[in-house]
């Protein structure tokens, strides 16, 4: 059965770029009738809290990520968290000392740092020069004595080893390119590579797949896999993400987190989808897709060795679409928040006729915050005129325009519909002898203020006919300011 883990460090917030491979370990585990293991690797005391890794759970809840075994649901090859596995971690260690495969290293910081400065002076690639390789037991001893406590090193085999990567192809790691390196620190602390190791060898992780800038750990976790006598899993690399610049996207491109596209007012649907698509492909035209239909397809081979860029102009247009598409009762429920805390609605706001302007509304909104930029023309009160539109209400044609769209309004005898609307202008409209552009941003800009928004024979029968004709008569005094 295939086993994939997703192993992020709790930290903080969750980055899109792990957000991307937690969603690729899942579709690739569903795909594969697998199942996903989430495990933390919170080994780094100082950074690693528990408000942290409850932060990153609750990130990848609200993007979908289910998983079948880790530290909120159990599972049979527990504990999940690497701080409760250190006594794994130190009986592997002894196994591996028992077999000459690590050894005790005395050597001080002093010494190690003056060994690499010897290196760098030397030209040649800074790796442990070997000094306790092969220490004699009275050797060991005297150190002892001297107070020094011992790293535990892995004793790197003298050979080429050849990684075939599902992403990347071949890739060949040569002799000498790292050397015996630590995997218990002098405090008794197992060192990120080996605990890693470990944890896919005892957790029956059949593939990894993670980002590219974790394959330079892969030669050393193959080597503690070899020393073992296990197969390690299959490895896929995928890409890093870059900004649009090209460069690793980073804090100074924006938003970067899950966390802070939640809160700005991305949908997870929409966030799903794009994330999916930096780096993978469909082998169709699709760029939207449900859930469901990525798993589908979904495929590692199908995963691009190119860098992926993330355009947050695509996201927008995804997170719009989703906006539009997205079921009423829910999209009102999730905008209502951004009103109330605006002071727009109060909590005594009838929610059939909420769902009514959200839905006349929720077409011109790209993030679910936009929901408050465009609620105000619901208000009964004069529109805010935005500077881009006081040209129109400067029109030779606007004044009689506007005047006589007033009259016809108030002359009506029934309720105001969008259809009678749309008849009213038309007629008004070859009276004073304008149309297109002029005609309509004219009317658009004295009802709501705006050059941007809803259809107003949607607008005109919510807001009714004694607001309409404020507005109209509003906008008549606009024109002579």
């Amino acid at each position: 059965m295939v086993r994939v883990r997703f192993a992020p460090s709790p930290t903080g917030h969750l980055h899109v770029g792990g957000a991307r491979t937690a969603l690729f370990n899942y579709f690739y585990a569903k795909a594969q009738g697998g199942r996903l293991i989430l495990r933390v690797e919170d080994t780094d005391q100082a950074r690693s809290t528990r408000e942290s890794e409850a932060m990153v759970l609750e990130d990848l809840r609200w993007l979908g990520v289910q998983w079948d075994e880790g530290p909120d649901v159990g599972g049979d090859y527990g504990p999940y968290r690497q701080s409760e596995r250190t006594g794994i971690y130190l009986e592997y260690a002894r196994k591996l000392l028992e077999a000459d495969k690590a050894y005790h290293c005395y050597c001080t910081d002093a010494e190690l740092e003056a060994a690499r400065e010897e290196a760098t002076r030397l030209k040649i690639t800074p790796h442990y020069n070997g000094r306790c390789r092969n220490l004699s037991p009275e050797q060991a001893v005297a150190f002892e004595k001297e107070g020094r406590r011992p790293t535990v090193r892995f004793r790197a085999p003298l050979r080429d080893y050849v990684l075939n990567d599902i992403i990347r192809g071949d890739v060949t790691f040569k002799d000498g390119m790292i050397g015996d390196f630590i995997i218990m620190r002098s405090d008794g602390m197992p060192v990120y590579n080996f605990c890693v190791s470990i944890d896919d060898v005892l957790m029956k992780i059949t593939h990894v797949i993670r980002a590219e800038e974790h394959l330079s750990n892969t030669l050393r976790q193959m080597m503690i896999c070899e020393a073992l006598g296990v197969e390690p899993p299959r490895y896929a690399h995928v890409s890093l993400i870059l900004g649009e610049d090209r460069s690793k996207l980073s804090k100074r491109h924006g938003a970067t987190s899950v966390g802070q596209y939640q809160e700005k007012g991305y949908l997870p649907e929409a966030m799903v989808n794009y994330l999916s698509l930096l780096g993978w492909s469909s082998g169709s035209e699709e760029e939207l897709f449900s859930v469901e239909r990525i798993i589908e397809l979904f495929s590692l081979e199908r995963i691009n060795r190119a860098a992926a860029v993330f355009d947050n102009a695509k996201l927008d247009w995804m997170n719009a679409h989703y906006i539009r598409e997205a079921d009423l009762p829910r999209i009102t429920a999730l905008m209502k928040p951004y009103l109330m805390q605006t002071g727009l609605i109060d909590g005594a706001k009838d929610e059939n006729q909420l769902q009514l302007e959200i839905d006349i509304i929720r077409g011109n909104c790209t993030v679910l915050a936009d929901v408050s930029t465009y609620y105000p023309i619901f208000l009964d009160r004069d529109p805010l005129l935005e500077e881009d539109g006081r040209a129109f209400l400067q029109l030779e044609t606007s004044r009689p325009l506007v005047e006589e769209v007033l009259k016809r309004v108030e002359a009506l005898s029934q309720a105001l519909d969008g259809e009678m609307y749309k008849d009213m202008v038309k007629e008004a409209g070859k009276v004073v002898g304008v149309k297109g552009k002029n005609l309509f941003m004219t009317l658009r800009v004295a009802l709501t203020g705006k050059c941007r928004g809803p259809e107003l024979d949607l607008l005109v029968p919510v807001l009714g006919q004694s607001v309409v004709c404020r507005r109209l008569r509003w906008a008549l005094e606009q024109m002579n300011t």
